[in-house]
């Protein structure tokens, strides 16, 4: 089922990308068209990590283990979006000058939290194959992986920073990330007490035998 299932939800991911191109082609973008493509690209990047990092909880909770699968290809499209918005900064807002997007980073908090984000993403999807996985073994594979939450919440604080006004949609992101966070801290806390439940039973075992 998953092999059909699966072409249909990467082109699905490639719907924005899509819909933007229609726009360009259209002039559809309105009277700033690098703001535009630059909005549009950061927004599917912070919405694909939220959406990777939603898989594993997901995953438990409905029992539909073969979501699992998915969160590779989520995880690498929340790159690709987001090597779009630096390319589109780079290149479109700031014609490769690379004197003013030093400057940039220095002054604008908002690019360096940004910025932050994206590099927190390189290891990971460098590390995304099952040679990797092999390569660094389950728990090292692990444990750079949680670098996503550093990434998402470098994102989410990119956003807050830019808006500055109305802050409505990136606190929206925030609370999505929170709700996340939290499952992961709950959930991580549940395994170590059932783990070390477990131990404290073997030596109770042990000890009456």
């Amino acid at each position: 089922m998953l092999r059909y299932f699966k072409p249909v939800i990467f082109l699905a991911c490639l719907a924005p990308l899509a819909s933007l191109a229609w726009r360009a082609f259209h002039a559809e973008l309105g009277a700033n068209p690098i703001e535009a493509i630059t909005h549009s690209t950061g927004t599917c990047t912070l919405v694909f990590l939220l959406i990777t990092l939603s898989v594993t909880p997901l995953r438990k909770l409905t029992r539909q283990y073969w979501l699992i699968n998915l969160r590779r290809m989520f995880g690498l499209f929340a790159f690709f979006y987001g090597c779009l918005h630096l390319t589109t900064y780079v290149w479109l807002d700031k014609f490769f000058d690379v004197h003013e997007m030093l400057a940039d980073i220095a002054k604008r908090r908002f690019i360096t939290a940004g910025l932050a984000g994206f590099v927190l993403m390189i290891p990971l999807a460098v590390t995304s194959t099952k040679g990797w996985i092999r390569r660094l073994g389950g728990k090292r594979w692990q444990a750079l992986h949680r670098l996503i939450y550093l990434s998402a919440a470098a994102g989410v604080v990119h956003y807050i920073w830019l808006v500055k006004a109305d802050l409505r949609s990136p606190l929206r992101y925030a609370f999505v990330l929170l709700v996340l966070l939290t499952y992961r801290i709950v959930a991580s806390i549940a395994s170590r007490t059932k783990a070390g439940a477990g131990v404290a039973a073997t030596k109770i075992e042990v000890s009456q035998s």
